[in-house]
């Protein structure tokens, strides 16, 4: 991965775990990582453990960031947190799967940002 889009994903991270917090949503952890893969944020929003996936992709690339993740991807990041909850010994808790898809502008500057949820 080049540097490039180390720090884009990394600056899209930063601006959806911000854009939680002012919802209200608790983050349990950040960019959970284990054999079978990753997950960029975990978080409670009320009762409810989410699971967040975090596509970042500048203005002028084609297609919008949440068009990127692919059926095999929703898949591993099932099989992740399913990892996650038998690691953390979590039980009986309402889950679900959001996608936050943030663009970033020619200035570096976060441009939008569309949470969707239960997306996976």
């Amino acid at each position: 991965m080049t540097l490039k889009r180390l720090t884009l994903g990394r600056a899209g991270e930063e601006a959806a775990a911000n854009y939680l917090k002012k919802r209200g949503f608790h983050l349990l952890q950040r960019n959970f990582s284990c054999m079978l893969g990753e997950l960029d944020i975990v978080a409670m929003d009320g009762p409810c453990m989410v699971f967040v996936e975090v596509r970042t992709k500048s203005v002028s690339s084609f297609g919008l960031p949440q068009e990127s993740i692919t059926r095999k991807k929703k898949q591993k990041l099932k099989q992740v947190a399913s990892f996650y909850l038998l690691a953390k010994n979590i039980k009986d808790k309402p889950l679900r799967f959001d996608v936050i898809a943030v663009s970033v502008g020619p200035d570096g500057r976060v441009a939008n940002i569309d949470h969707i949820v239960n997306a996976i």
